[in-house]
């Protein structure tokens, strides 16, 4: 599956689980500071990627995720 692919899916699911605009999400999107997430919403939010893209994220890595760039070209590098 290619970055953009994953990109697409991943920034459906952030905007369906923190409800903002799919617009307002993009790679350089901080997932506290820009989309407004906590530690419960992020930790749902990598539920639902796992569940919708059939993965497993690690707990120590998920904590890593600063952006959605680092989710996207994590999942990115797992799905190929």
């Amino acid at each position: 599956m290619d970055s953009n692919t994953v990109f697409e899916k991943v920034k459906s699911l952030i905007a369906e689980k923190l409800e903002i605009e799919d617009s307002k999400i993009t790679l350089d999107s901080s997932f506290r500071k820009d989309l407004g997430a906590d530690s419960l919403d992020t930790y749902e939010l990598v539920y639902a990627i796992e569940e919708e893209l059939g993965v497993s994220i690690p707990d120590e890595k998920a904590n890593e995720f600063e952006t959605v760039r680092d989710a996207v070209d994590f999942l990115a590098k797992m799905l190929k």
